[in-house]
């Protein structure tokens, strides 16, 4: 008898679109291997759950609710396996701050920021011009896939500012110039690292789902073999400092010979430009393979 896989996928966050395109690509992959549902994690997932009795979950969700411990916890109440990270794990990698702040206590570089309340615009403005310096990058303290990110130089900060006003927290972050390196850890081992060349400003929305933003992937990365071990040693450090759980993709700058960490991804994309498929399919491992990986990784306690 085909084992049950619910695959919750779509939900509230910004990343809502990318969501589906994974569960749609998750679900293509393996309907013919297992008895697979799909479930949006609305006030339907509790029955669902209730009534197919699924032997995993399949958190196909990104951003917000999805990936910041919310769902983990609704999932470990409905007492299903369930696949990715955990509760705390989700919750520490989705707070930029946690995490950047477990980052510099473990000795893991990572651009300078502050945090700040989007209230008094002026008074954040005197914050940046004190504290970082120019150009800095804005960014919601806790969405993901480059949604409202802006490198903003002196000039145009106030206006930058003004399109996070519906951020109660944000965050600015030194901009660090240099390559862009992405990093996969699959089950506590290192899987590997891909390269990207964005033709526009930096890795942003457009450039990492958009084919017509034609962002150059490049597999394996130039770099010695000995700079290699190190970021895949630091992206290992960081999955293990945050305790994560099945596939994590942590990013980075490399600038001036040294690896910056800017975050980890506890719920990376599995859309047909998306990284770590890519990656494991440059280590011999197909979508199909990945994503039964994923599955049989899954457990009640992340």
């Amino acid at each position: 008898m085909k084992k049950k896989i619910l695959v919750v996928g779509g939900g509230y966050s910004k990343e809502r679109n990318i969501s589906l395109k994974t569960a749609k690509a998750v679900i293509a992959s393996i309907k013919k291997t297992y008895n697979v549902k799909f479930c949006e994690p609305d006030k339907n997932l509790k029955k669902m759950v209730k009534k197919f009795k699924p032997n995993v979950v399949f958190n196909a969700l990104h951003g917000r609710f999805g990936e910041d411990g919310f769902i983990q916890s609704v999932f470990e109440t409905l007492n299903v396996k369930y696949t990715h990270s955990g509760v705390l794990s989700s919750m520490l990698a989705m707070d930029k701050e946690l995490s950047k702040k477990l980052f510099i206590k473990n000795k893991i570089l990572t651009p300078k920021f502050i945090k700040l309340t989007n209230e008094n615009i002026e008074l954040n403005i005197k914050k940046i011009e004190q504290k970082l310096i120019f150009p800095v990058v804005i960014k919601p303290l806790n969405e993901g896939s480059s949604f409202d990110v802006y490198i903003s130089e002196k000039k145009n900060l106030k206006k930058n500012l003004k399109k996070m006003k519906n951020y109660n927290e944000i965050l600015i972050e030194q901009f660090i110039p240099g390559r862009e390196i992405q990093a996969s850890i699959m089950g506590g081992k290192k899987l590997g690292a891909i390269e990207l060349k964005p033709k526009r400003k930096f890795y942003d929305f457009e450039a990492k789902y958009n084919s017509d933003a034609k962002t150059k992937h490049i597999i394996p990365i130039n770099i010695s073999s000995k700079k290699y071990e190190e970021l895949m040693h630091i992206a290992l450090k960081a999955h293990k400092i945050l305790n994560c759980k099945g596939i994590t993709r942590s990013d980075f700058k490399f600038f001036k010979n040294k690896f910056y960490l800017l975050e980890v991804n506890t719920q990376p994309g599995m859309t047909n430009l998306s990284l770590v498929p890519e990656i494991a399919e440059y280590k011999g491992m197909n979508f199909k393979s990945l994503v039964s990986w994923i599955i049989k990784d899954a457990s009640k306690t992340r």
